[in-house]
């Protein structure tokens, strides 16, 4: 980041507004908190250059895709030194959609979605297992996710 970093209560505004609806106009957004369309452009544009905004996505319904089975896998590295190597070999792997690297018990920790057992089975069993680096892992099955929310930058009352 070749920026400072100086963000006022503006920013903060347009980026918990934003995560609540990215597809919100700049002039909608301008409307709601009392700046023009054109103010709104530049502070994004700015979000982007601080690399605070890094893009956007369409958040989607996996299940009703037919992607029944969420699990969250426990990794143990041999050695940890290994976490860069085995990161890479891991992004390698389409069902894993989340990935971090964890103090406690595991050494990473990721997010798995397929659309069934086999799959699951195809990925721990075929892929995860034959990774240089991978002791063993731990897997946990969701049986349901209860919420999913992003981080709260402002609340209520700071936005209006």
């Amino acid at each position: 980041m070749s920026h400072k970093l100086n963000l006022d209560k503006l920013d903060y505004q347009i980026i918990q507004v934003m995560m609540e609806n990215a597809e919100i106009s700049y002039a909608d957004l301008g409307k709601k908190l009392f700046v023009s369309g054109g103010t709104i452009h530049v502070r994004i544009k700015k979000l982007y250059e601080y690399g605070i905004v890094t893009g956007s996505r369409l958040n989607i319904n996996t299940k009703a895709l037919g992607f029944d089975v969420i699990t969250f896998v426990g990794i143990y590295l041999q050695k940890s030194s290994m976490y860069e190597e085995v990161a890479q070999e891991l992004k390698k792997i389409p069902e894993i959609v989340r990935l971090n690297y964890t103090t406690g018990t595991y050494s990473m920790f990721a997010e798995i979605i397929c659309k069934d057992i086999q799959q699951l089975k195809h990925v721990l069993h075929d892929e995860l297992q034959n990774i240089k680096g991978i002791e063993r892992t731990e897997t946990l099955i969701s049986l349901e996710e209860s919420f999913n929310r992003n981080v709260l930058v402002l609340d209520e009352e700071e936005i209006n």
